[in-house]
């Protein structure tokens, strides 16, 4: 590892779940195997401290005033930020919640200097933040928001993307209920995510010209209106702008079928229509190896792709598979010199 390499920033998440369960097992099972990824966590240092003990994990905090301070090699640095108070595992707290938005925006911060290369976030819990004031659906609303209002930048466009192994699929309408998704499903938006994905696979992931499968919104993609008018009436349109703009785009196509072996071969990404139309797919393949990407922002953001699991933090139980693919994505990813 290079000493001087500007490390990743380092979400806590919500402390009462696994989040410091996931950091500091990825920690350790990076430099088992021989890739210490630099990072630097913002969060409890007292949280961290106490989680490792209890999962029998022999780990070397420093905490750090700065990201840029200089840190003890093999040593984990954390970057303390409000406290959780007395923290009981797997138990919301207004203090918890308070913790997860001051580290998050704490680790932004660090990002936004350019004293931490890329941000990588621990999952947080969306209700118990409400309770304080959040106002985002959840973290990819805040970092566009946070681009656009505190970076000035108004290009800023999050689109989350679900990254694996296998399989790279992206919702078109993400956090809205079902029953509303036909109505709000636009050529649009639809243009619109497709232009972000095609950029950032060219610029962050080194595809030179992206092939990008949409995928209809009705069974059998509407059966030529039969099942619903939606997929020749603004996704068909979308496809063909899209062509006209160069994107190498396909579809409408049946859901039912984008997802087996031989079709994923002839797309880098698939665009869906609704959030488990996209999740699920990823999560199926590869549940573990998934990662969540922000693209569309002017910063490198991964996330291990799940959630804050309160039931099993502090038991030993939360595998840091996923963390350990989203530290690996993001130091990637911000190496392509895009970041």
């Amino acid at each position: 590892m290079n000493d001087r390499a500007v490390p990743l920033a380092v979400s806590m998440g919500e402390p009462a779940g696994i989040g410091p369960d996931v950091i500091l097992g990825a920690f350790v099972a990076l430099r088992a195997a021989g890739e210490p990824i630099p990072m630097v966590v913002f969060g409890d240092p007292d949280v961290m401290a106490q989680r490792a003990e209890r999962l029998g994990l022999t780990v070397d905090l420093q905490v750090a005033a700065e990201p840029s301070s200089l840190h003890k090699p093999g040593a984990l640095p954390v970057v303390a930020t409000h406290s959780a108070g007395s923290l009981e595992h797997g138990i919301l707290s207004k203090q918890s919640a308070e913790a997860t938005l001051d580290a998050l925006t704490s680790a932004l911060d660090a990002v936004a200097a350019g004293d931490c290369s890329g941000l990588v976030t621990a999952p947080l819990h969306k209700a118990n933040l409400y309770q304080v004031g959040f106002p985002y659906p959840g973290h990819t609303e805040r970092l566009e928001a946070y681009a656009r209002d505190t970076l000035g930048r108004n290009d800023a466009r999050a689109v989350m993307m679900l990254a694996g192994p296998e399989l790279r699929t992206v919702p078109v309408t993400v956090h809205i209920p079902l029953s509303e998704v036909a109505h709000s499903l636009k050529s649009a938006a639809i243009i619109d995510v497709a232009r972000v994905v095609d950029k950032d696979l060219k610029a962050r992931f080194g595809i030179a010209q992206p092939r990008l499968a949409i995928a209809g919104l009705n069974p059998h993609a509407g059966e030529s209106g039969a099942l619903g008018t939606e997929d020749d009436a603004r996704i068909a349109p979308a496809v063909a702008q899209l062509r006209r703009l160069g994107i190498e785009a396909t579809g409408p196509h049946p859901a039912d079928t984008l997802f087996h072996a031989e079709a994923r071969a002839t797309y880098d990404a698939a665009l869906c229509m609704y959030h488990d139309q996209a999740l699920i797919p990823a999560k199926a393949l590869d549940f573990h190896g998934t990662v969540n990407v922000t693209l569309g922002l002017p910063f490198v953001r991964t996330s291990p792709d799940h959630g804050t699991a309160l039931a099993i933090a502090g038991t030993g139980k939360a595998s840091p598979a996923s963390m350990v693919a989203a530290l690996r994505l993001a130091w990637s990813m911000v190496n392509r010199g895009q970041g």
